[in-house]
């Protein structure tokens, strides 16, 4: 009884890994026969694991979606992450996922065994999540838009831009792109006829979907294209800088929010930085601790100058013995 059941828990295990198996392929895996794997089959099935067989030559096995959740089997290192992912999500950026996420995790400690509790206990007390500022994104949305990119549909939605003004949208939806602490769309806006990023707290969907489209190539460089807009193309000052270290040192300091690094070579990198004001701007880039030349704008060069002899008055004169 004891081998069949430790069969059973690698065959399941064997399904929820990779969903589509032939009987001879599950049968050699487990070393048995291919009637043991059918009665094995069978034995899933009456515990609400929805498998479903194919006969004939290319036929199989397969673990499809089912009316109810049965039991998830995890190994070690997969139940780890799942409950140090719950613990990060309840200050997550989701509306309602805090209390979700603790009701979770309140039923996989009590499944874990003691040793894969105090490790997931030693992550969890040694991480602080911190609250998500600003608007949350009910889950309800955040569904309905990854429903549309998996099914290749149009979204149709109302969108309150940051001025306030409010807009109908369709677009080709492509990829839910998390950032500091929000959530964004990335889409094809079908009236601009271009790649357009959207907020998800301020779209309000609309039923039913638009019409299926052909899905378009994803620009190559979405995450770094994705992170310019962000940091630098969406202010109303973007400067150019070559830093004077190298690209691995300056993107340490410099976070993902606030710039972009371009390795240029060993000893020297580009800094592409933006800000609404150019004072700002000038303290940013003079905090970083390395030394740099402005490529451009020309009106930063006036700004640092302006910074740096406001700098020297509040020090005022070098008192005796100071270089």
């Amino acid at each position: 009884m004891l081998e069949t059941s430790a069969r059973l828990l690698r065959l399941l295990g064997l399904m929820q890994a990779h969903r589509d198996w032939t009987g001879p392929e599950l049968a050699e895996r487990l070393g048995v026969s291919r009637r043991t794997v059918r009665r094995d089959i069978d034995k899933l099935r009456t515990l609400g694991y929805p498998i479903e067989a194919a006969g004939g030559v290319g036929g199989g096995y397969t673990l499809a979606p089912g009316a109810v959740l049965p039991p998830l089997l995890l190994d070690d290192e997969e139940a780890v992450a799942v409950a140090v992912g719950l613990r990060t999500a309840a200050g997550g950026a989701v509306t309602g996922i805090a209390e979700t996420s603790v009701r979770a995790l309140a039923k996989l400690d009590r499944l874990l065994p003691s040793r894969l509790r105090r490790q997931a206990d030693a992550l969890g007390s040694a991480m602080v999540a911190l609250p998500a500022p600003g608007a949350t994104v009910d889950p309800a949305a955040l569904t309905a838009i990854a429903a549309a990119v998996r099914d290749q549909v149009r979204l149709r939605f109302d969108y309150t831009a940051y001025d306030g003004a409010r807009t109908a949208r369709e677009a080709e939806p492509y990829r839910l792109i998390q950032y500091a602490g929000r959530w964004y769309l990335f889409a094809w806006d079908i009236a601009k006829s271009g790649w357009r990023r959207f907020r998800v707290d301020r779209c309000a969907l609309r039923t039913p979907n638009g019409p299926r489209f052909t899905p378009r190539p994803l620009p190559e460089d979405l995450v770094e294209r994705f992170a310019r807009e962000m940091a630098v193309d969406r202010h109303r000052h973007q400067a150019v800088l070559t830093m004077h270290a190298p690209a691995e040192r300056v993107a340490d300091e410099v976070p993902p929010g606030i710039g972009v690094v371009e390795p240029v070579d060993d000893a020297t990198c580009t800094l592409r930085i933006g800000s609404d004001r150019l004072d700002h701007l000038a303290v940013w880039v003079a905090t970083f601790g390395f030394d740099f030349d402005v490529r451009e704008p020309p009106e930063l060069v006036a700004e640092i100058r302006a910074l740096a002899a406001r700098l020297e008055r509040a020090a005022g004169p070098p008192e005796a013995g100071e270089p």
